[in-house]
């Protein structure tokens, strides 16, 4: 009988452990999700999907954390009463009238004032995700990347739309009138909606640049209080300084109260809706990509 092994017997088996240590490829194991994909690889349908799972994620972080409602359903009554009350004598008596007149006054103001103090928070959650690692997470699922900062944005909106409701109606509360319509208040509230959407990705790319929540509220109250109070927002500016009258007649926040004031009370609207408009529009343009960029980098 032959000692010689057949040809057959003397390969080894295809896809064996010695062919494979010959050369051979390995068969592909099961694929890793990998990073979320660009908004290109991804149908508009998907990705309203995933706009739609990750705000109400967001939705349920509130629910499990009502306090963080607090600045929402409180702010509005707070700085209503506060102004109306301190300063509602003395402004309304300068402006002609009394504190009912100062109420009509301020309650249009402060939409603006709302939305940029709102706007802040998605700053802040921004941040406390990435270090919380959440952002982790998102970085190995297949969704686009764009959904993310989305979601933050139409839930901010939505708690500004809150905040507003709450503001107009405790003017309502204390004797407030709309002098137009009802389609003039939901102009003003329209615009106050769109110009906090536009800051908020100002404060987006605060949050992925700073290294804490604290920091990006520190650097946020900085800009914010002169904004505030060097604006039209709280009392008229023809009292105050020539060069604090020159800055107010560029400050954004008193463009978008005047419009607001116009709508509501009647008078110019023009002029202050279309700055409004190029403000929002500017802030959007310019801030938006070097957000999107930094989320990018960061992810």
């Amino acid at each position: 009988m032959s000692t010689t092994s057949t040809s057959a017997e003397a390969q080894p088996a295809a896809g064996g452990p010695a062919a494979r240590h010959a050369g051979a490829p390995a068969p592909p194991g099961p694929r890793s999700p990998g990073p979320a994909t660009d908004d290109g690889r991804i149908g508009l349908r998907a990705n309203l999907r995933h706009i739609g799972a990750l705000v109400r994620r967001n939705a349920l972080q509130i629910r499990q954390d009502p306090e963080s409602m607090f600045d929402v359903l409180l702010m509005p009554i707070i700085f209503t009463v506060l102004f109306v009350y301190v300063f509602g004598g003395s402004v309304g008596a300068s402006l002609g009238g009394d504190r009912h007149d100062y109420l009509n006054y301020v309650v249009p103001g402060l939409m603006a004032m709302m939305g940029m103090n709102i706007a802040m928070a998605v700053g802040t959650g921004m941040n406390d995700d990435f270090r919380k690692g959440v952002m982790d997470r998102f970085r190995t699922m297949p969704i686009a990347r764009s959904s993310v900062l989305i979601a933050k944005i139409v839930v901010e909106i939505g708690r500004m739309l809150v905040a507003t409701a709450i503001l107009l109606g405790m003017g309502f509360a204390l004797g407030m009138t709309v002098q137009t319509s009802v389609l003039g208040l939901l102009a003003a509230v329209g615009l106050s909606l769109l110009f906090g959407a536009a800051l908020m990705w100002i404060f987006i790319l605060l949050g992925l640049t700073m290294k804490t929540a604290q920091a990006v509220q520190g650097v946020a109250m900085i800009v914010l209080m002169p904004l505030q109070f060097g604006s039209s927002i709280f009392a008229p500016t023809r009292t105050m300084p020539g060069w604090l009258q020159g800055f107010t007649d560029y400050n954004p926040l008193s463009n978008l109260a005047d419009a607001a004031r116009g709508l509501v009370d009647g008078g110019p609207v023009t002029h202050s809706a279309l700055m409004t408009l190029a403000w929002a529009a500017g802030i959007t343009l310019v801030m938006a990509p070097l957000a999107v960029r930094k989320f990018r980098d960061k992810t």
